[in-house]
């Protein structure tokens, strides 16, 4: 490793989805001078730098779920001896549906800063393509992997109103839109986007009944990303008539004319001003 600083730095790099040209002119420079390089896959590091024409002189470790836990302490400490770490993943940005939270906790408990090279992201990729609105979305990343689970989980999301983006694996693909079928319908308008700036990219636009059917009659292959539309907010319960009546007397109690209640009644309510001046002079 290079010569080490008085405080270490910890940099989340957001790696190539699939083509390596995504890459940003920081991603390589960061590769290029770091002390160590943690990568969720190093031989897909080793193949991502060559393909850069990028030299990495710093130590490269494993970095994945299966060591993610015991190997945090042994970076933490690299980082408090005041060295550079890099972090990367197989695709899109760490911590994300990937490893990195608790080497980013760590670091910050150690009061060591923690920055990004910001890159590609699979879930806002997926969803600037898949046609659905885009200005409100939660993500969920991967389902349960056992059925009951997931069909538990998929119930209690069926009444989000924001756009819905998971991941899921190839296997499980199936499963997953035929329960997303029959919890939030087979109507709700979805896309299924895989190997996104890859060579075989594929975004599918059906509805959801129609996803599942679709899935079931193909080999789905590669990483894949789905977006859902929300749910369609349910209409406002209209109130009773003695209940408009009440809000009227009280906002004409308050001052207003009665012109100017009934408009602001009607607006409150999502009604029609006709509507509530029936109902007040029935």
């Amino acid at each position: 490793m290079g010569e080490m600083s008085e405080v270490g730095r910890l940099v989340l790099l957001g790696a190539p989805l699939g083509n390596p040209a995504d890459a940003s002119a920081r991603f390589r420079e960061v590769l290029a001078t770091a002390d160590v390089v943690a990568a969720e896959d190093t031989r897909r590091l080793t193949r991502l730098a060559r393909d850069l024409d990028v030299t990495v002189p710093g130590r490269i470790v494993s970095y994945f779920e299966g060591n993610e836990e015991r190997r945090t302490p042994e970076l933490a400490e690299v980082l408090t001896a005041g060295y550079t770490v890099a972090l990367v993943t197989d695709g899109g940005m760490p911590s994300v549906s990937d490893p990195g939270y608790r080497l980013v906790r760590a670091a910050l408990e150690a009061g060591v800063p923690v920055t990004a090279a910001p890159g590609p992201s699979a879930v806002t990729t997926a969803l600037a393509l898949s046609g659905l609105p885009c200005d409100r979305f939660c993500f969920e990343g991967f389902l349960p992997r056992t059925p009951g689970a997931r069909r538990s989980r998929l119930r209690a999301l069926a009444g989000e109103e924001r756009t819905l983006v998971l991941f899921e694996a190839t296997h499980r693909i199936g499963g997953a839109l035929a329960d997303l079928a029959e919890a939030f319908g087979p109507e709700r308008p979805a896309a299924l986007c895989r190997e996104l700036t890859k060579t075989y990219e594929e975004v599918v636009r059906r509805p959801l009944g129609e996803l599942a059917e679709w899935a079931a009659d193909n080999e789905v292959r590669g990483e894949i990303t789905l977006v859902v539309a929300g749910a369609s907010p349910e209409p406002a319960a209209r109130p009773d008539d003695d209940t408009l009546r009440a809000a009227v007397d009280e906002r004409e109690a308050a001052g207003l004319s009665r012109r100017d209640a009934i408009t602001e009644v009607a607006t409150a309510y999502g009604l029609r001003r006709r509507e509530v001046y029936t109902v007040v002079h029935r």
